[in-house]
């Protein structure tokens, strides 16, 4: 599998940095993958949804730590490109702020 599109909308948040859309093959797309800085600098969290427990599970996410590389160096260099480039940053929503 092949990605063949990285799109990035940048957002103001402290943590929260972007949310991406990666294109598969030009036919799939996975959504709302968030560019979070945390400690130990950025990484990818990948869309979730919440349970009834209050947890939250991943909806999608690469099943091995090869594809994961993969995936996180194309979002993160889309990302890093964005920074340079003209675009204006929106506020995050507050749900996914936090």
């Amino acid at each position: 599998m092949k990605i063949t599109e990285v799109r990035i909308r940048t957002v103001t948040s402290d943590k929260l940095k972007a949310y991406a859309s990666v294109i598969f093959d030009e036919c799939f797309v996975i959504t709302d993958i968030k560019v979070i800085e945390g400690p130990k600098g950025l990484f990818l969290s990948m869309p979730s949804k919440k349970k009834r427990d209050g947890k939250f599970r991943d909806i999608a996410h690469p099943l091995n730590t090869d594809f994961r590389k993969y995936m996180e160096d194309a979002v993160l260099d889309e990302y890093k490109k964005a920074l340079e480039s003209p675009q204006e940053p929106q506020p995050a929503p507050e749900e996914e702020a936090n």
